[in-house]
């Protein structure tokens, strides 16, 4: 997306849910920067765990005043 790379992660909990993680990566070499999010809702599915981080991190993006 632009000059952020998304990437979506999931893992099964101990309860048999999935939980959903995001990481937002930016630059480049020794300038690149990651942010990782971990979501508090748990899922039926991995694919849902992976749908609702690439969605939250969608939304992140489009924040007008997105830092740096």
């Amino acid at each position: 997306m632009g000059r952020f790379i998304l990437s979506s992660t999931t893992r099964r909990t101990d309860c048999g849910r999935y939980a959903a993680s995001l990481s937002i990566r930016s630059g480049r070499g020794e300038g690149t920067h990651d942010r990782v999010y971990r979501f508090i809702p748990l899922f039926p599915s991995s694919e849902a765990a992976a749908q609702y981080a690439l969605d939250q991190g969608l939304g992140y993006l489009h924040q007008p005043a997105l830092p740096a």
